[in-house]
């Protein structure tokens, strides 16, 4: 089965059900100022599984893409990814535990309209009970109905001891494994977590399931989440009056599992990639650097594709070091002291080499992703000048590498010296370069680098690394729930603030991208000179006279077309249904928009504009703030 089948069938089942198949939103989050990417599928819903109601209704299923780069240096081994899609089907106060486990076992196995996978090799986790809250015995029930009726199996439960073998095919797990909350407090709820086995030739299973998980004989495919809590400030766990379901399956795993591929690596996704690698390049890569490639070029890709320029703070820095690994991971590695005398030449050498191979990558890339994701091709001859540009900007900084070796460690250090890692914190965000490229540059060079000074370098890299609660680990804390009260203020601030631009600049101004945090707002627009002083300060009147017009913030639900004929502007419409919310602030503007928003303007405060600057050509960025 093929990446664009496997996403076909899985929403066109969610469609059968009733859910309306939503767009994929863009990687830079609308309503969370707490991270820099979206990074799972259910982030770009918070609002509505806090109740905001969807304009696509109680049903909806998507393919979200989503960037992790908490994980970035594992990136390479079995499983870890940077840039992955999530598929998932969501329920706000519609169905709940019974219908969701159906589906996902219907849609697992069911040969014409699902997967077709073999029940017997499928297990599943439930949560066992913890802090007060007790067993999920519903979602055993139905676990177990559905196996003696649907695949006529005998499904017992472990115990404890998390043992499995013969009919155990029900685990019972903690509050870390399997109950999942948005921050500290908040809408929470158990979960139930479905294992594929993917070597039945192996022997028979039994043993821990953990155990099995670790060596990758059981990996998870899917995940209901079921939202029946909400856990207050004295850590009280209350029954949620409207119950959801957040659900979500790997497109990149299970593409693996049905393929019978050991790893991600081994699939369609990867292996064109790889095979032009190979035939580009005339020295052996270490499989781990072709995977970091491939991964770290197609991050790079949908982050541009979603507006994001490098830069050397945030999501333009990330977007930078991802570029910066993928050339290191594909030049050849320097490792001898001779080399390391004219290291800068060697290895401005080679990136220059690597440059031509990634030219052939990235539209091998468009070629994947184009069907479901066509903004790639329309926006490909962009892409590619971004990532070449930045090419060029790396080797200029690989000219001055021999003066910061010379600077950070000869200058600095004695030969017989470990180097701490702070010094190669230093070094690899100035190279680009991995961890294991730096040592062997400096053990070539007589100094230690040793597993105090990685540990070390692990550690400052947390420090500098983005705060997301993007691993599975985390489970989304914090976010848009902690945070609703002033991004709701800023985003409505932003819907002024568009329209009084049009107002004094003229009707050629549309929005290109904003960012908001908990302290600022910055608003990206297209005009194609810089604002005079009496422009900024005629838009940042008209902005604070309409909030203190205190005008009333209306919500309507309709068709696209129809929100098109009424007036109200589209913004990136791509990434929107057929149905959408269109916000109306008072008369004065009316926008598609998916919240949140105050519900009237005198809530914002006082508006001021900081800075308006150039970002691109045609492209003029303002950073303002609320006081």
């Amino acid at each position: 089965m093929t990446s664009n089948e496997l996403r076909n069938k899985f929403l066109e089942f969610f469609k059968s059900k009733g859910h309306t198949i939503i767009p994929s939103a863009s990687l830079v989050p609308e309503n969370d100022p707490t991270a820099l990417f979206t990074t799972a599928g259910m982030q770009p819903l918070v609002p509505y599984l806090l109740g905001a109601k969807h304009p696509g209704g109680t049903r909806v299923a998507n393919s979200q893409k989503c960037i992790r780069t908490t994980d970035i240096q594992d990136v390479g081994d079995n499983r870890h990814l940077t840039f992955f899609e999530m598929l998932g089907n969501w329920s706000f106060g519609d169905y709940f535990k019974k219908e969701a486990i159906e589906w996902s076992f219907e849609f697992l196995t069911d040969k014409e309209h699902g997967l077709g996978l073999n029940p017997k090799r499928l297990y599943a986790t439930v949560f066992k009970g913890e802090e007060g809250i007790p067993r999920d015995d519903e979602a055993i029930a139905v676990w177990q109905k559905i196996f003696r009726e649907k695949a006529g199996m005998k499904a017992d439960m472990a115990g404890n001891d998390e043992i499995i073998k013969d009919d155990i095919r029900i685990i019972p797990l903690g509050a870390s494994d399997n109950f999942w909350i948005a921050g500290s407090t908040g809408p929470c709820g158990p979960d139930t977590e479905i294992f594929y086995d993917t070597r039945p030739q192996d022997e028979k299973i039994e043993g821990k399931f953990s155990d099995f998980v670790r060596s990758f004989r059981l990996i998870e495919i899917w995940n209901n989440v079921f939202m029946e809590f909400n856990k207050t400030a004295d850590k009280k766990y209350e029954k949620l009056e409207s119950q959801n379901v957040d659900t979500g399956m790997g497109l990149e795993r299970t593409l693996m599992a049905l393929n019978g591929k050991e790893t991600v690596f081994e699939t369609e996704l990867f292996q064109p990639i790889f095979r032009i690698i190979k035939e580009n390049i005339d020295f052996d890569i270490e499989e781990k650097e072709l995977r970091r490639a491939a991964d770290h070029l197609k991050a790079a890709v949908f982050i541009i594709s979603d507006g994001i320029l490098p830069s050397n703070k945030d999501r333009g820095y990330i977007l930078r070091v991802l570029i910066r690994l993928a050339s290191v991971s594909l030049s050849k590695k320097i490792t001898s002291k001779e080399e390391i005398e004219t290291a800068e030449t060697a290895v401005i050498s080679n990136i220059g080499k690597t440059k031509s191979v990634i030219n052939k990558i990235i539209p091998a890339i468009f070629e994947m992703y184009g069907n479901q994701y066509p903004e790639l091709r329309q926006k490909g001859q962009e892409i590619s000048r971004v990532i070449s540009e930045e090419y060029d900007g790396y080797i200029k900084t690989l000219r001055e590498g021999k003066k910061i070796l010379k600077k950070e460690i000869f200058n600095k250090f004695k030969p017989g010296e470990r180097i701490p890692g702070t010094v190669l914190f230093k070094l690899q965000g100035t190279f680009g370069l991995t961890y294991a490229g730096i040592k062997d540059m400096l053990i070539a060079t007589g100094y230690i680098a040793d597993e105090i000074s990685e540990n070390e370098l692990r550690e400052e890299l947390k420090k500098h690394q983005e705060l997301s609660r993007a691993g599975s680990e985390q489970k989304f804390k914090g976010g848009l729930a902690d945070h609703s009260e002033i991004a709701a203020r800023y985003h409505t601030a932003t819907h002024l603030l568009h329209q009084a631009l049009r107002d004094i600049l003229g009707p050629h101004v549309f929005q290109k991208g904003s960012n908001i945090t908990v302290e600022r707002m910055r608003f990206d627009f297209s005009h194609p000179q810089k604002m005079t002083p009496e422009e900024i300060k005629k838009v940042e009147e008209i902005v604070n006279q309409k909030i203190s017009e205190t005008l009333h913030v209306r919500r309507e639900v309709m068709a696209i077309e129809d929100a098109k004929k009424s007036g109200a502007i589209g913004l990136f419409e791509g990434k929107y249904g057929e149905n959408v919310s269109v916000y109306s602030i008072g008369e004065f503007s009316k926008e598609i928009c998916g919240g949140p928003h105050v519900k009237q303007t005198g809530e914002i405060g006082k508006f001021k504009i900081i800075k308006e600057e150039a970002v691109s050509a045609g492209i003029r960025r303002i950073k303002a703030v609320i006081e």
